[in-house]
């Protein structure tokens, strides 16, 4: 929306810069910020009247675990509605409205998050850490991606580069036509972003610390597919439309650190599945738009092994009785080992940070 200001930038000098993906990218980080701080109480309050409280899992099923989160029993959940707004609302004002990757993600970001939404609905009113079935869940995931897939399968100017398979430390395609593959690589791509990301999400501060560092890089890696210069430099897939989701992206990054301000150790909300799965997904989307998927592996590696250390125990369990972990995910098993929970949050988001620092980096090794 505030991108054709730049056409009145002869009447009124400097309004060109409205023109330039980089400072619209840092007004809607700056906005996505200041919004959550701004109404971030209100809706804290407002889903307290509610009675939205986080259920946490009994003692039955995991008592030591009870035992340190008890106290966190009924603190509002569903707060991802912060993030999703605020993401939402900088997104329209910043980015260009006729961009149809900008669409494409923050349409992906609100169909998730209704599905987030229904599943925390349930856990609350049913009070117990039950939601949608995991069948339905996947489901409704795999209709989004299958929706992705055709609009890149069904537009002239992107079905070509949609096809192709690009791995990091590789400057042309391993596969320059996957053909209806297409659909099952988007598949695994959405719903396992979606879910890492969920996974995560189970101490304060965790998730949307390491969404931010995911996010920023993704921005940079955005930014560098819709430069012509820059991606022909850095041999990386070209997409006119990509340079938009910078905005995007900063716009998550501010939005994730605003939220982090409410959701940091103590937290006074949680971002719920509400959050989760429309961040996860959200990403994933904007990966596979900038045709980096894999180098999601690398830069979200936080995401990665905390799903890779439920799958491990799941397989663990029913091939051997043994655990593998004190428990998974990932961030729980430190936790019952004897770290603080600080001490597991700060330190993931450190590798977080370093995983995504990395996974730039893998850009020059071409």
């Amino acid at each position: 929306m505030m991108f054709y200001l730049h056409r009145l930038s002869d009447q009124v000098g400097g309004l060109n810069v409205f023109f330039y993906v980089t400072f619209r990218a840092v007004a809607a980080a700056v906005t996505a910020f200041a919004l959550s701080l701004i109404i971030g109480n209100f809706v804290i309050r407002k889903l307290i009247s509610l009675k939205i409280g986080q259920p946490i899992r009994s003692v039955e099923e995991v008592r030591r675990l009870a035992e340190l989160h008890g106290g966190k029993q009924g603190t509002p959940t569903m707060g991802g509605v912060l993030v999703i707004g605020t993401v939402f609302l900088a997104s329209v004002l910043w980015a260009r409205p006729d961009n149809r990757f900008v669409w494409l993600v923050l349409v992906s970001m609100l169909y998730l998050g209704v599905l987030g939404f229904l599943d925390d609905y349930l856990k609350v009113t049913k009070k117990k850490s039950d939601g949608v079935p995991g069948r339905v869940k996947l489901a409704a995931q795999l209709v989004l991606a299958a929706v992705v897939t055709v609009v890149f399968l069904t537009s002239p100017l992107l079905q070509v580069q949609a096809r192709s398979l690009y791995l990091p430390f590789f400057k042309a395609p391993v596969i320059t036509d996957m053909g209806w593959f297409t659909l099952i690589f988007f598949a695994v791509v959405i719903v396992g972003s979606s879910n890492a990301v969920n996974l995560t999400d189970g101490l304060d501060g965790l998730a949307i610390g390491c969404t931010v560092t995911v996010a920023l890089a993704y921005a940079f890696l955005s930014y560098a597919a819709g430069n012509f210069k820059i991606a022909e430099y850095l041999q990386v897939p070209f997409y006119p439309f990509t340079g938009e989701l910078t905005v995007v992206c900063a716009a998550l990054v501010g939005a994730g650190l605003g939220f982090l301000w409410f959701n940091c150790y103590p937290a006074k909300v949680f971002m719920g599945d509400t959050g989760s799965l429309s961040i996860g997904g959200m990403i994933g989307v904007v990966a596979i738009c900038c045709k980096q998927e894999f180098l999601l592996a690398v830069v979200g590696g936080v995401f990665v092994l905390e799903a890779i250390s439920v799958i491990m125990q799941v397989l663990s369990f029913q091939l051997t009785g043994r655990r593998i972990f004190a428990m998974s995910p990932l961030h729980h098993h430190f936790e019952l080992v004897g770290w603080k929970e600080n001490t597991v949050i700060v330190r993931f988001w450190i590798l977080s940070a370093v995983f995504a620092v990395l996974g730039l980096a893998t850009l020059k090794l071409r």
